[in-house]
């Protein structure tokens, strides 16, 4: 579960980055591994570097989000800027 939690927390890094509709991705994938993480991280019988895992992927896929929300602020103040300059 924290191997999976990992990679869907890079891909939301990812997903920060890519055109149009790679923001709201990452919003998913982020919330996504912060979840699975928190899954991977409760697992009291688990070795201690597979909760490990599970908290790196809670923190890299909140880092992910809030990218991904940042791009959202983004073009909407864009959005708002520009519907001023027209009226």
């Amino acid at each position: 579960m924290a191997r999976l939690a990992l990679v869907v927390a890079f891909g939301a890094m990812v997903a920060a980055g890519l055109p149009s509709p790679g923001l709201f991705a990452a919003l998913g994938l982020g919330l996504a591994a912060v979840g699975l993480g928190w899954v991977g991280f409760r697992k009291k019988g688990s070795p201690g570097r597979e909760r490990l895992a599970g908290a790196a992927a809670m923190t890299v896929g909140v880092i992910g989000c809030l990218l991904g929300a940042a791009r959202v602020a983004m073009a909407l103040t864009a959005l708002d800027h520009i519907s001023r300059l027209l009226g």
